[in-house]
């Protein structure tokens, strides 16, 4: 047709058949273009399941994690990072879908959807790669490296990087292609959302993929003994010497169903009938004073082989006590007109086999006490402690009762001297507090006076300057010194006994 030298009738037939087969072009890709737009659809739904099945995943990791730190916060670690790429990916995507039909009005008419001008523009320019293209495939790269680590060396690898493989293609000529021209370039809009929402699926599989690939590997690692630790415990951390040994040495595990082929503790073989289900019995005589070790070893069969688990544990046999311990929370004495928590106890006596008493004492919970101390300098605290055998032991402290001491003045949470200017010198609230106290104690000023060079004290009821305090003041010159003094303060109830007084050093 387009060789040699053509008769217009024949220009005119070869331009009608050019014209037919553009028609029947045009019949087929409607057909494709609905075709790409309802597998769009079906992507995009299976896309939300997936979504929300990942998310009860996550949600149940996070649980065992909680529960089971050691065995599952690592997983949970990797899968909270590329669960940031993962989203971070999928929005990226999802945002430049919607700059693709931005300008469609029907987004489900799928066949006017047949042009390739945005991509076209948006990835390419002038035969190159724009700097929107760049960051699309730096993305998927970026996204893929993050699946690899987590995944580790895994039959999964292969796998992500084929599904987020950027690498030079070849066409059906054999001619190598740029992975974005050859994905994206020149293809309908329609086409291209379809491998855009394909994207988003593959991202959803691989997180599915990575949260069943560390779940069965950590469970695959729980059901197996060599992960499984011996543990010595003891219904009391100390022993008096006499006592016989109250405790059992039981598998981390602790299943009723594991019974141990041998046990051997500190070089004996253990009784078989103290041997029981995933524990051990152990009921000897304590010994004598000072720190003991238990050692060992768990023996099980598993499949052709014998596992060993080692046992290694201790406790400690201390003297009978005949003296209470008793600390104070804050320091070695107690403040009066405070309420000062203490702490009461007896070595090897149960809090609630311990009494104390003292004027001001009261108990709070379990060896937790307040003291709030009345008149003298000094409070004796009585304890007495019932021992297991049923023996009391008692024990006397005293504890020096002290004043709160003297507290400051303070203007805007400054104390000493404090410059203002004397406009705002009339606008302040006074207030007192302790610096350093060892309580946070919430101190009322009630009243103060103030006292301008040249002018009568005036007396202020309250912490906000009255009208004759505000009066003096304006009285007052440059680099004058108002101090205010006689300050007082209470806290719960308790009158401090002297509150230093806070200087205004008038700057203008």
């Amino acid at each position: 047709m387009a060789g040699g030298k053509q008769s217009p009738r024949q220009k005119m037939i070869n331009l009608m058949y050019l014209i037919f087969i553009a028609m029947l072009a045009m019949n087929m890709s409607k057909e494709v273009l609905s075709a790409f737009g309802l597998m769009n659809e079906k992507l995009t739904d299976a896309n939300t399941r997936a979504a929300q099945q990942n998310e009860k995943a996550y949600e149940s990791l996070s649980l065992k994690a909680q529960e089971q730190a050691l065995q599952y916060g690592k997983a949970k670690e990797k899968t909270d990072s590329l669960k940031a790429e993962a989203n971070d990916l999928y929005n990226y995507i999802d945002n430049l879908k919607a700059k693709m039909t931005a300008d469609v009005k029907n987004k489900k008419d799928y066949e006017t959807m047949d042009k390739s001008k945005f991509l076209d523009e948006y990835f390419f320019v002038s035969g190159t790669i724009t700097s929107k293209g760049k960051e699309f495939v730096s993305k998927l790269d970026e996204f893929r490296k993050t699946a690899l680590n987590v995944l580790g060396e895994t039959e999964l690898a292969g796998v992500i990087n084929s599904r987020f493989s950027t690498d030079p293609v070849k066409n059906k000529d054999g001619a190598q292609l740029n992975w974005l021209n050859y994905n994206y370039e020149g293809f309908p809009l329609i086409a291209s959302l379809t491998k855009l929402t394909q994207i988003q699926a593959d991202i959803k599989a691989t997180e599915s993929d990575a949260l069943s690939t560390l779940l069965k590997g950590e469970l695959e690692s729980a059901v197996s003994l060599t992960n499984y630790d011996a543990m010595v415990v003891f219904d009391k951390n100390a022993y008096y010497p006499g006592e016989k040994l109250s405790g059992k040495i039981v598998l981390g595990k602790n299943d009723p169903n594991l019974t141990a082929e041998k046990v051997v503790i500190n070089g004996k073989e253990w009784p078989e009938d103290k041997i029981k289900a995933g524990q051990v019995i152990l009921d000897g005589p304590a010994g004598a004073v000072g720190d003991r070790e238990i050692k060992g070893e768990f023996f099980f069969k598993e499949n052709d082989s014998t596992i060993t688990i080692p046992i290694k544990g201790g406790y400690s046999v201390i003297p009978r006590p005949n003296e209470a311990v008793i600390s104070a929370d804050k320091m070695n004495a107690v403040y009066r007109g405070l309420s000062n928590p203490m702490t009461i106890s007896m070595p090897g006596v149960p809090s609630n086999k311990v009494a104390a008493s003292a004027p001001g004492l009261r108990r709070v919970k379990g060896d937790s006490y307040m003291m709030r101390p009345g008149k003298g300098n000094e409070v004796t605290i009585r304890v007495t402690g019932t021992l297991p055998d049923g023996k009391k032991v008692s024990s006397n402290k005293k504890f020096r009762i002290k004043e709160i001491p003297p507290a400051v003045g303070m203007i805007r949470g400054q104390f000493g001297t404090v410059s203002l200017p004397k406009t705002s010198a009339g606008k302040i609230t006074v207030a007192a507090g302790l610096p350093d106290f060892l309580f946070d104690l919430k101190l009322t000023v009630t009243s103060f006076k103030v006292k301008v060079p040249g002018q009568v004290a005036v007396p202020v009821t309250g912490t906000r300057m009255n009208a004759r305090a505000k009066k003096a003041i304006a009285k007052a010159r440059r680099n004058d010194q108002i101090t205010i003094f006689d300050i007082k303060a209470n806290t719960s109830g308790y009158k401090l006994k002297k509150v230093l007084p806070v200087v205004i050093k008038v700057s203008n």
